[in-house]
């Protein structure tokens, strides 16, 4: 009897109820039948009688089929959120909007988005309810960058950077399985900092997330946004990542728009994700029912700010329109760095000069409203969501610094 060596790897499936040889539900090619003691299906009687039977296994002669068993955590169950999360992660959308549509790369002069990049896996994390602050009334004496932030679920994500940064954080939480070295839990700064690379302890370098912006990209490729391509760069060749999807880049630089020019105390529609991209072969069906879509689109400004990519999704504004659109957001950004949220100063302390004029609401009433917008997320979602807004709220506090910090 030959084994095979192949390993296929699928989803498990429920075993059908059909006995029928000719049911045209089986997906295995008929075989011919085996007697008793070499049958590929195992059985056993439990306790009462009744006879059970599995697959059987490559002792048995029958073939070897992986799965992995986190894919059925949750299935079916009305607890997973999963579904409602978006198509593409924050990280994502903050690569599409510095990458150039034909180039294929960033720009070699920003400095800023790889240590941005690392605040928004915290975010993402958080906003996927992996991490929080540490439940503890004496944080309030601490500066937000110092507030420590533990696991609370370490289940997957099915994203590959996610799933590495929340594994160091657990590991480093839980400390050595033999108790050789203690565990410890870090601050939202500290682990912005190690997952940068930015840190002088070297028994902390190993924290460092490797080659984010590369990996990222060929994520996307995966998903059919981005293609890959050889340049020639006078003395080596490198692989870059033009934009295949195109709609899809447009669709974010859309929504940037929206929220930053709005004239309304309403938050429009087209600047919350999820919406289906007319156009797109990737993100052709909306998804109705995407978790905290204020306090993500709230984020994805406050990023693209940050990582210096804010200026590709302006670029068809005119001159007075793009300044006002960046006063907006740098009021935005200063607002949304006080914890709890509104409590800081509501004036507005934007550090660029701005023409005022025309009708419609200040600035003050705009971020006042979806202040109140991200509020009611945080509240009318689960027990304990204020902690994983609060590692929001201090990621964006260490956005605002970051001239300081690189």
């Amino acid at each position: 009897m030959s084994a095979q060596t192949g390993l296929s790897r699928r989803r498990a499936a429920a075993a059908s109820s059909s006995n029928d040889p000719d049911d045209d539900r089986s997906e295995t090619p008929t075989r011919p039948a085996l007697p008793a003691s070499q049958s590929t299906s195992s059985s056993f009687q439990d306790a009462n009688g009744t006879r059970a039977s599995h697959a059987g296994t490559a002792l048995a002669g029958g073939s070897k089929v992986a799965y992995d068993p986190r894919d059925l955590v949750g299935a079916g169950s009305g607890s997973d959120d999963e579904g409602r999360i978006p198509k593409l992660t924050l990280l994502e959308e903050i690569l599409l909007l510095g990458i150039k549509d034909r180039a294929g790369y960033l720009s070699f002069w920003n400095d800023n988005i790889s240590y941005a990049l690392r605040g928004c896996i915290l975010i993402e994390l958080a906003l996927r309810r992996r991490i929080a602050i540490v439940k503890d009334p004496a944080r309030r004496r601490l500066p937000l960058a110092e507030r420590q932030i533990e696991v609370i679920s370490d289940r997957q994500t099915g994203e590959t950077i996610l799933d590495e940064a929340l594994r160091m954080i657990k590991g480093h939480q839980d400390g050595s399985p033999d108790g050789v070295t203690p565990g410890e839990k870090l601050g939202v700064g500290n682990w912005v900092d190690l997952l940068s690379g930015e840190t002088w302890n070297v028994m902390k370098i190993g924290f460092q997330l490797k080659q984010v912006r590369e990996r990222l990209a060929k994520g996307l490729v995966d998903k059919g946004i981005l293609r890959t391509e050889k340049r020639n760069f006078l003395l080596f060749d490198m692989a870059t990542h033009p934009v295949a999807d195109a709609a899809v880049k447009e669709s974010i630089m859309t929504r940037v728009v929206a929220l930053l020019t709005a004239r309304t105390t309403t938050i429009p529609p087209a600047a919350l994700p999820g919406a289906a991209v007319k156009g797109s072969s990737v993100l052709s069906t909306g998804q109705t029912n995407i978790q905290f879509p204020v306090t993500r689109a709230v984020s994805l400004v406050c990023a693209a700010y940050a990582a210096s990519v804010l200026d590709n999704a302006l670029v068809r504004l005119g001159y007075d329109e793009r300044e006002a659109a960046f006063s907006r957001c740098d009021d935005l950004l200063t607002e949304f760095t006080a914890w709890p949220l509104g409590s800081g100063s509501a004036g507005g302390t934007s550090r660029r000069a701005v023409a005022s004029g025309g009708s419609g609401p200040s600035s003050k009433e705009l971020i006042g409203a979806l202040i109140q917008a991200v509020k009611a997320e945080m509240v009318g979602g689960q027990e304990g969501d204020d902690l994983h807004f609060e590692i929001v709220v201090t990621v964006f506090e260490i956005f605002s610094r970051m001239d300081s910090l690189l």
